[in-house]
């Protein structure tokens, strides 16, 4: 008959082919080394455990258990209702198979013959598993081969702690630890009696019913002589099979801490991953707090979410990255680190190094903080201060100290937006459009940034305008940082002392506020446009500090300043860092000239002012508030303009304008002189200025046709001083230079 055939040919097969498989099997230790969970670990810089994340979306593996950390009510119920005689047999149940032979050879029900030592041959060796049908006469012969070379090379609490670690429970379930966690809530040591029957009833049958799975955890508690545990078994099942369909976690399906999901998923990608990141844990935990207690003191001005990020200036390397704001904020997921914002006022240092790293500006020069419309392709421009107030003139060191608005738009118009991109762009912004695109707004962040590029170029002002990439991996720290010259070192050190200035920023946030620290340190706030972005960024010499907060909605803020809202967060984190090592200033760089100067009229109090070579002053006239670079303002660059077919050509005229012109100076078109200029006089609360005719504004109204035209400024020596190229559409008739007409 078969089944006796079967039989037979499994004894002899096992007699003569076990020793050879007995040199083939894997040890112990090759097996553990070869599991993988389906999790990857993020690691800190010292080693601690910062998070773990699901990788693998095919099945749910957990870390490997040891056989003593399983709970003994698991042990013993998997023994009795799998393999009664696991500890006398040598991998083959001699008993249970002929038990199980007799027992098909009269078509009466029998335990089965498969001990749990074969049950591990086929989870070890993939040609041996069980699909969806019952294995072959070879599978199970080589199945055998295998049990008995296991027997031989492994001790018993080795077998049964891979086999618990191996084996498939329900759905995606693999292995007693995600079993336990993900069905229960606990470590596998901590599972009771009742919660051992459901898990070993759920070997034999996987995808049983609830009820099916209660009766033979019933069964199984039974045989245990545990009869009186059954009460209540039916629900206790239906609610745990409920939770693997649900796929979601109870509050204990994991031991690992959450610290760094945010950033977990951006460096882990592997199952069984293990990776080192340049974290610090303890700061992480601080930051995290400190974030979280400051949203919940602002709940009530409609703001949930927030970011933080901590860099050492030195290497590059983050030591803190905290994406959200956790349960506090309807899009946890979401990374602020890395979402793209509105910069704000963050970017104006970037301007004003610019334009003394060029000497055009010096931290003492005045800055006219008043009205101004300027022209642009979209329309006219109308920068307002944040308090819709003006000061006047004011120095460059208290325009970005108290960030005042205007100041920042009108050396914008001397830097050009252009060039002024070109920089952001060589610090790392990545900026998705061009120069042009953000136009003058783009010296008040109208460009979306990500805070690490943000925080990262702040520290490259720490390091004396020296830039590199940010560091996250700690095995990318066995090489120095690769640095490139992103500033000027001299007037990267001016922006700084000015950002460490309290009386800079009197104007705007008084003396005393959440920008102060108790050692030193140099810092920025922003917001953008209708409160949708706050922030507060800065270093010390040690480190940079970033801190974002708003809502990932977009939805605005009511009522938060960067004051009261990023720079709690920023000067918390400062303090934490310079808790025990009080940060110190920069040293002046040898170039860097120290002046005493004083203002006429005691616009600003006399102090001791900083100056690259050659720009060094003492005495600040009022009339040097005009000493600004030629520009032309209108046309803009790119420019296009459309004739109005149902007015007069004649009645048609485009005002060509330009500041900060030199006498004698001359508009050129196409090449080619313009007739006669027309000089303006200033502003009326510059009149004295005016008066001086050292520079002025020059206006020309000229009658426009169609075409693609450069217009250039020149000076009374010929030499250019500016140009733009502009467009204009339209048919109309202009003479031709033979006294003709032309289309």
């Amino acid at each position: 008959m078969r089944l006796p055939r079967t039989l037979l040919a499994l004894v002899l097969g096992a007699a003569l082919l076990a020793p050879v498989a007995a040199s083939a099997v894997p040890t112990f230790a090759e097996v553990k080394q070869d599991f993988l969970p389906s999790e990857a670990s993020l690691y800190d810089r010292h080693g601690e455990l910062l998070q773990r994340l699901r990788v693998n979306m095919d099945e749910r593996k957990l870390a490997w258990v040891k056989l003593e950390d399983v709970s003994p009510a698991l042990r013993n119920a998997l023994i009795a209702s799998e393999d009664r005689r696991f500890y006398q047999h040598s991998g083959i149940d001699w008993n249970a198979v002929a038990a199980s032979a007799w027992g098909n050879l009269w078509h009466t029900r029998t335990r089965g013959a498969s001990t749990i030592t074969m049950q591990l041959a086929g989870l070890i060796y993939d040609d041996l598993r069980r699909k969806s049908s019952a294995r072959s006469i070879t599978q199970k012969v080589s199945q055998a081969f295998v049990a008995q070379a296991l027997e031989r090379s492994w001790r018993k609490d080795q077998i049964l702690e891979a086999y618990l670690n191996m084996v498939a429970f329900r759905g995606e379930l693999v292995g007693v630890h995600a079993l336990s966690r993900v069905m229960f809530g606990k470590h596998p040591s901590g599972l009771n009696q009742s919660e051992a029957a459901i898990a070993v009833a759920l070997i034999r049958a996987p995808n049983a019913a609830p009820r099916r799975v209660a009766e033979r955890a019933c069964a199984i508690l039974k045989e245990e002589g545990a009869p009186e545990q059954c009460n209540g078994m039916d629900g206790a099942t239906e609610l745990a099979l409920a939770r693997v369909a649900a796929k979601r976690d109870l509050p204990g399906a994991s031991d690992a801490p959450q610290l760094a999901p945010h950033l977990a998923r951006k460096l882990l990608s592997r199952p069984g991953q293990q990776l080192r990141a340049t974290l610090d844990a303890p700061l992480q935990r601080f930051v995290t707090q400190s974030l979280r207690h400051q949203l919940a003191g602002l709940a009530e001005r409609n703001i949930e979410d927030g970011a933080v990020i901590v860099i050492d200036n030195a290497s590059g390397e983050v030591l803190a990255w905290v994406g959200s704001s956790g349960s506090l904020s309807a899009a946890a997921n979401v990374d602020g680190v890395v979402a793209q914002r509105q910069a704000g006022s963050t970017l104006k240092p970037f301007l004003y190094e610019l334009a003394i790293e060029k000497k055009w500006l010096t931290a003492a020069s005045l800055l006219d903080d008043s009205p101004v419309n300027l022209a642009t392709s979209a329309g006219l421009y109308i920068p307002q201060n944040y308090d819709k107030q003006f000061k006047g003139l004011v120095s460059l060191r208290t325009a970005l100290g108290s960030s005042l608005n205007i100041p920042a738009v009108r050396t914008l118009v001397m830097v050009s937006p252009e060039r002024f991109f070109q920089r952001l762009q060589t610090l790392g912004f990545n900026l998705r459009e061009g120069g042009d695109y953000y136009g003058y707004s783009l010296a008040l962040g109208s460009a979306d940034v990500t805070l690490a590029n943000l925080a990262n170029a702040y520290r490259a002002l720490a390091n004396q305008g020296r830039y590199s990439p940010l560091r996250t991996r700690l095995d990318e720290s066995g090489t120095a940082p690769h640095f490139t010259r992103a500033m000027d070192a001299d007037a990267s050190y001016i922006i700084g002392d000015i950002l460490s200035d309290r009386s800079a920023r009197a104007r705007t946030f008084g003396l005393e506020n959440a920008l102060s620290t108790r050692s030193w340190s140099a810092v920025k706030t922003g917001t953008s446009k209708d409160m949708r972005d706050n922030w507060a960024v800065g270093y010390s010499g040690r480190y940079t500090v970033g801190v974002w907060v708003g809502n990932a909605s977009g939805a605005p803020m009511w009522d938060v300043s960067g004051v009261t809202g990023a720079a709690p967060v920023w000067q918390e984190v400062m303090q934490y860092l310079h808790a025990r090592t009080p940060g110190a200033p920069p040293a002046k760089p040898a170039g860097v000239e120290a002046r005493a100067i004083r203002y006429e009229d005691e616009v600003e109090a006399a102090r001791t002012e900083y100056f690259l070579p050659g720009t060094g002053q003492s005495e600040i006239m009022i009339a040097r508030a005009r000493d600004i670079r030629p520009a032309i303002m209108y046309p803009t660059a790119g420019m296009l303009s459309a004739l109005d077919p149902d007015i007069p050509p004649a009645r048609q005229r485009i005002r060509f304008r330009a500041q900060g012109v030199p006498p004698g100076s001359r508009w050129v078109l196409d090449g080619k002189a313009m007739p006669e200029a027309v000089m303006k006089a200033g502003q009326p609360h510059l009149q004295r200025i005016a008066a001086n005719k050292a520079q002025e504004d020059l206006a020309y109204d000229w009658m426009p046709w169609p075409g693609r035209h450069v217009l250039s400024l020149q000076d009374a020596s010929g030499k250019e001083l500016d140009s733009v190229r502009f467009e204009v559409r339209g048919a109309v008739e202009r003479p031709r230079g033979d006294g003709k007409t032309k289309r």
